[in-house]
């Protein structure tokens, strides 16, 4: 066995199953301190959301912590958003436009506003009439020359996040600082603001067996060798997954 990363989502993807989690909690925990393995979390939960999530499940402390859907990242428990991503995702990006824009959209509701992030505008939009307002709301924003891109995931959530912001870029980033081989690198997730983590991607992916219809969707779509569509749910399908890749016995 050897050094691996995992980076993976956390609500209905290693979160979901307790019991589930706490058994591939120990063989992470286990494969850290023998080969220096690696996890990380990527969630679409602002900081104050994980902290709310960390204090309520039995989670691992990740090396890397990404939040806000890829637009924040977290190294080694700092408190502080990683200052160099920041300045990345800074470029042509302007909130205030975004929010003035989205503003005019009566079918989006804000979410709450811890979940408003310096470099994502978040609301809820109802399945049934997403797949008309999301191609408008994406028209009219870019009509603005803003470079923006616009993600729909768990039937309900929109982000409005900078062009070069989303959870596989960040991931990319998190790899590079931690020097650990693409090859060597695992990503696993349940919705539609995963796709970034699949789509084009080296790295190999674990797709959960509880996954939204929008990322089933997707990965039929798209078939990859890279990538496993897991039989089990949760925290089971992330072990699934990566005994199929070797990583784990």
């Amino acid at each position: 066995m050897k050094q691996f990363l995992l980076i993976t989502d956390l609500d209905y993807t290693l979160v979901g199953d307790d019991e589930a989690m706490a058994q591939l909690n120990q063989q992470l925990d286990f494969h850290r301190q023998q080969y220096g393995t690696k996890v990380v979390y990527s969630t679409g939960r602002s900081p104050f959301l994980y902290q709310q999530l960390a204090s309520e499940k039995k989670l691992l402390e990740p090396d890397i912590l990404v939040c806000s859907v890829g637009t924040e990242i977290y190294i080694n428990g700092s408190q502080d958003p990683d200052s160099t991503w920041a300045d990345k995702l800074s470029q042509a990006w302007d909130r205030n436009l975004v929010k003035t824009i989205s503003a005019t959209f009566t079918e989006l509701q804000p979410q709450a506003e811890s979940e408003q992030r310096d470099f994502k505008v978040s609301y809820f939009l109802d399945e049934k009439i997403a797949g008309q307002v999301l191609p408008e709301l994406e028209r009219a924003l870019l009509e603005q020359g803003l470079d923006i891109q616009v993600i729909y995931s768990g039937g309900q959530d929109v982000d409005i996040l900078p062009r070069h912001a989303n959870k596989g870029m960040a991931m990319t980033f998190v790899r590079q600082h931690l020097e650990i081989d693409v090859t060597k690198t695992v990503a696993c997730g349940d919705s539609g603001n995963d796709i970034a983590l699949f789509a084009h991607r080296e790295e190999k992916g674990i797709i959960v067996g509880n996954a939204r219809p929008e990322l089933l969707d997707w990965h039929n779509a798209n078939p990859n060798p890279n990538r496993y569509l897991a039989t089990a749910k949760f925290a089971n399908a992330i072990t699934e997954g990566l005994q199929h890749f070797g990583f784990l016995e």
